[in-house]
């Protein structure tokens, strides 16, 4: 319970806010050593710095009021264009900024109810969203707003998603499929290809979840990873959302919704003109947004190049593997197959709790994942320097920590 407290009689100097500030922080998680599991997304203090600056030569410009910014227009088409190039797109397919990767998503979500409403008269109330056990919750989220329901489908033993049982699940009321790349808990690839094969088949919208690896994902694909394809250049994907503000390293709120084509594109925005004021316009979910964050989106692009952007990914992808490789002797090993920035790993052989306790005890934020037991990392490069010392406290916290009793061994791959 918040009780109310007045405004101060006169104002504050700043040095003392300065001093407060930076007070309210000092129990706040160490990101800058590596403590910090998930949140934020860490490309070295010159990205940080780019980032900053330009967001504060554009903090007080709104993207609600294009016509009044082009500068802000400027940014957003000419980072949406960026974004289009790296996930395939061509001359017909469309984009816009967002705030997150929620509210993509929810868009995503409001674009395929419109556009099934439109095309096969189907009842918003009766609506479903077929996706993944894996599915980030936003998909419930924007169920919950719009008025669909979703139907989860058990996952694969990979914990991948079952496209099969997806398929299976398909009703004449269903306007969308989901699948991740990767999904979030995991860090696995969900199969793409066959999804969207499923979805094109019904003739039903399929949207891929990439608010994790839009960015990072196809500069993995160009340092030679085997990343299955997952974006335009695999028929049936209608949308994609990918967040800029995750591994596109830009400011927070800042992501990017994508379509196939105009005609998909459409359905994104809301338009309203039954008020004295007249016409009312956005692509976006919110009306008022930061120009500071496409200013900062716009300019990190720009800075890091795709020279910059590589070299980022493959110390991440290498950290990755040496978590892996540190975490193998202490008997855990990864849950699933991930292959970019996402490591979740666990055993029977150890109590899980009591390990997140240990670590916790350690001074280290835990991300846990439920199903099975494991630990969640989404990993940047603050991880880099401190695997070593990562894994000596996860052999300390096993140490102190009791026995696991038999539980089923969790396939892995």
């Amino acid at each position: 319970m918040t009780t109310p407290h007045p405004l101060p009689i006169q104002g504050t100097p700043w040095p003392e806010l300065e001093r407060e500030l930076a007070d309210a922080a000092k129990n706040d998680v160490a990101w800058r050593r590596g403590r910090a599991p998930m949140f934020i997304h860490y490309a070295g203090d010159d990205v940080l710095d780019v980032a900053k600056q330009a967001y504060e030569m554009y903090f007080s410009e709104n993207g609600l009021g294009l016509r009044a910014f082009g500068s802000l227009q400027k940014f957003e088409s000419e980072v949406v264009a960026m974004g289009l190039d790296l996930l395939h797109g061509g001359d017909g397919t469309r984009g816009a900024m967002t705030t997150g990767g929620t509210e993509s998503i929810m868009l995503a979500v409001k674009a395929a109810r419109d556009h099934a409403r439109e095309q096969r008269g189907i009842d918003p109330g009766s609506a479903r969203i077929v996706l993944p056990y894996s599915a980030h919750p936003a998909f419930d989220k924007a169920a919950h707003f719009l008025g669909l329901t979703t139907v989860r489908i058990p996952l694969r033993a990979d914990f991948t998603a079952d496209p099969v049982a997806m398929a299976a699940a398909i009703t004449p009321d269903t306007v969308l499929m989901v699948g991740s790349a990767p999904a979030y808990p995991h860090g696995v690839m969900d199969p793409i290809g066959e999804i969207a094969g499923a979805a094109s088949a019904h003739g039903i919208w399929m949207h891929v979840d990439a608010c994790v690896g839009g960015y990072i994902a196809p500069f993995a694909q160009k340092l030679g990873l085997p990343v299955a394809p997952f974006d335009f250049a695999v028929p049936g994907v209608t949308s994609i959302s990918a967040d800029l503000h995750k591994y596109g390293y830009a400011a927070k709120g800042a992501s990017t919704l994508f379509f196939r084509d105009a005609e998909h594109f459409r359905h994104m925005g809301y338009a309203f003109d039954r008020w004295p004021r007249g016409q009312y316009y956005t692509h976006t979910l919110v009306g008022t947004r930061a120009g500071g964050a496409i200013a900062a989106a716009w300019a990190v692009m720009r800075y890091l190049g795709e020279a910059g952007y590589l070299r980022i990914t493959e110390r991440i992808l290498a950290t990755r593997r040496a978590l892996e490789a540190g975490l193998a002797p202490l008997g855990l090993h990864a849950l699933g197959r991930p292959e970019l920035s996402i490591l979740a790993y666990g055993s029977p052989a150890h109590d899980i709790a009591a390990l997140s306790r240990g670590l916790m005890t350690r001074g280290w934020l835990v991300g846990n994942v439920t199903a099975p037991p494991g630990i969640h990392m989404m990993l940047n490069l603050t991880h880099e320097p401190v695997v070593g010392e990562y894994v000596r406290d996860v052999a300390a916290a096993l140490a102190d920590a009791p026995a696991a009793g038999a539980e089923p061994v969790i396939a892995r791959y």
